[in-house]
């Protein structure tokens, strides 16, 4: 209530509007994934389309992450958090994804900077994944636990906001975007959840690279490729027997895609004018400060 609906309900009233599209990334894609279904379950129709990048909801094949959903891990986990005061560490967090592509993020640096006395380059996406997020305990130990162990949210035992929801229910526009080399949520891993939706209308889009520079890879660097199909078939790999290779971004694929599932363009808006007081000019203070 605090979270998704509250952001929703303010986007609409800025906007003006009485639907909106929505994006969820990572386990922001998980957590809108669940909202969707809880919105479905309440009959509540505010989100016209929604496009996940990175995000699983089937974590059947959430690959090496399921490492640490064990009991051991778990409690060792929690008492980390306890620790912490009620938050894993930022810093935790990163250290169990870099370890999960040690050869690239540990070791490529250890030789670089340490034996051979390279300074690291200047790199905005390092940059930004230096700068890590906490999180609070509860949601944490819930994801871990009640999703990647116990894979409840695609098989309609997850319980949200008093209703036990079935993704199934969902039926509205759906974009899903995986990429080749991620590490954190196999494209095989996202493929699985696309087809968990009951929606009739899923697109599912592959990019080259990984977590991170798959997702942010604006046109005008002319990086990587994407693969597109129109069909949804049972598996990742009878997908990809069927996908078109095309050179560059993703991002035109996808805003063609919004094109068609918006509304009017209309002229940009001026944050100023209302009807919400506007806090700071862009990008906020928040966005300046590293954890």
């Amino acid at each position: 209530e605090k979270g998704i609906y509250r952001a929703i309900e303010k986007a609409m009233e800025q906007a003006g509007t009485d639907r909106i599209n929505t994006v969820g990334y990572c386990i922001g894609g998980t957590l809108m994934g669940a909202a969707l279904a809880h919105m479905a379950a309440k009959g509540d129709k505010r989100i016209n389309a929604t496009t996940f990048f990175a995000a699983q909801h089937d974590f059947a094949e959430a690959g090496d992450l399921l490492l640490f959903t064990d009991e051991h891990w778990l409690a060792q986990i929690e008492q980390m958090m306890d620790d912490a005061g009620g938050v894993l560490p930022g810093a935790a967090m990163a250290e169990t994804f870099n370890a999960l592509r040690a050869n690239d993020l540990i070791w490529s640096f250890f030789v670089s900077n340490y034996l051979m006395g390279k300074s690291p380059p200047a790199f905005d996406l390092l940059f930004w994944n230096a700068d890590q997020t906490r999180m609070p305990k509860a949601l944490h130990m819930d994801y871990l636990r009640s999703l990647y162990g116990q894979n409840q949210l695609t098989k309609g035992q997850f319980r949200l906001g008093g209703e036990t929801i079935d993704l199934g229910k969902v039926r509205i526009p759906l974009y899903f975007q995986a990429s080749r080399e991620d590490h954190i949520a196999p494209m095989n891993s996202v493929y699985r959840s696309a087809k968990a939706f009951g929606s009739e209308d899923v697109t599912f889009t592959l990019a080259g690279s990984g977590h991170i520079a798959g997702v942010v890879n604006a046109p005008a660097a002319n990086k990587y490729s994407h693969w597109t199909n129109e069909a949804l078939p049972e598996t990742l790999a009878d997908w990809q027997s069927g996908a078109v290779e095309h050179p560059g971004s993703w991002w035109p694929h996808w805003a063609a895609w919004l094109v068609e599932r918006s509304g009017e363009m209309v002229p940009a808006r001026n944050p100023k004018a209302g009807p919400l007081k506007a806090i700071e000019p862009a990008p906020g203070s928040y966005v300046k400060v590293k954890s």
